[in-house]
């Protein structure tokens, strides 16, 4: 009888009649080392950001490893007051997909239902004049005013903000999660936008009104608590200056996208 003798650091070796030896040894370790993400369904998932670098793609990949039924979830919960915290019952971890992608989507939005409530008006107004049949005309300097608001309100704002609270020493959450409430907070406008084509005054105003007091009390609701962990009682009149901000961006959407009534017929405008 013939023996084969394997040694430990050997990762391969042929015995007899075809037999065959491997070690997993190293495979093992290398799946527990920290840093090292896991293989599951879904393929390569990374672990959350570790020794990565800040300027380096690959540490905020992670925040995008998310499904679509999650960001919808998270999106249309937005609509829905909730006495439970937002961070606590959806954002847990906190991704950047969802908030990119509602910024985005707001964008879009504004600059087409803002051409088509122009158009609308025009026919309504000289319908001899227009054709339902012609095409739409683009305003796409509308595209660059709500590029500019919509990413400095959705991205720059919250940002800011996280900065101040860690200046005043208000560490309850990371920047990660600031955008991300912030972003999803700004899905109600998404709807807002397509209603507000609809070309009546008042109807436009209930709609804006009701986008500025949803969205705004699930930004108040979810950032008081971490302002009233702040030492200074002044810190919580940040919610004050939120609100006022707020209700500045509804008011800019409102009259810089949806300021087209007919000249006949409804003169409500």
């Amino acid at each position: 009888m013939a023996y084969v003798s394997i040694e430990a650091d050997e990762r391969l070796e042929e015995g007899p009649e075809g037999l065959q030896f491997q070690s997993f040894l190293d495979s093992d370790n290398r799946s527990s080392e920290p840093g090292v993400g896991n293989v599951g369904s879904r393929g390569y998932i990374p672990d959350r950001p570790g020794k990565t670098s800040f300027w380096q793609v690959e540490h905020y990949q992670p925040y995008f490893d998310i499904d679509t039924l999650t960001v919808l979830r998270r999106c249309y919960s937005t609509l829905i007051p909730s006495k439970s915290s937002y961070l606590a019952t959806h954002l847990t971890p906190a991704d950047l997909y969802g908030p990119f992608w509602t910024l985005t989507t707001l964008i879009f939005s504004l600059f087409v239902f803002s051409s088509l409530a122009s158009s609308i008006s025009v026919y309504l107004s000289d319908p001899d004049a227009a054709s339902p049949t012609d095409p739409l005309e683009y305003n796409f300097g509308l595209l660059s005013i709500a590029v500019g608001l919509v990413y400095s309100y959705g991205l720059a704002v919250p940002i800011l903000l996280w900065l101040g609270l860690r200046y005043l020493g208000v560490g309850e959450w990371s920047v990660v999660e600031t955008v991300a409430l912030w972003g999803y907070g700004q899905f109600v406008w998404i709807p807002v936008s397509l209603l507000c084509v609809i070309p009546f005054s008042a109807a436009r105003w209930t709609f804006v009104g009701i986008g500025f007091a949803l969205s705004g009390f699930f930004l108040v609701f979810n950032i008081y608590p971490v302002l009233a962990t702040a030492d200074q009682k002044a810190v919580r009149l940040i919610a004050i200056l939120l609100v006022l901000l707020h209700a500045a961006i509804a008011l800019c959407f409102k009259v810089l996208f949806f300021s087209y009534y007919p000249t006949k017929g409804d003169k409500s405008g």
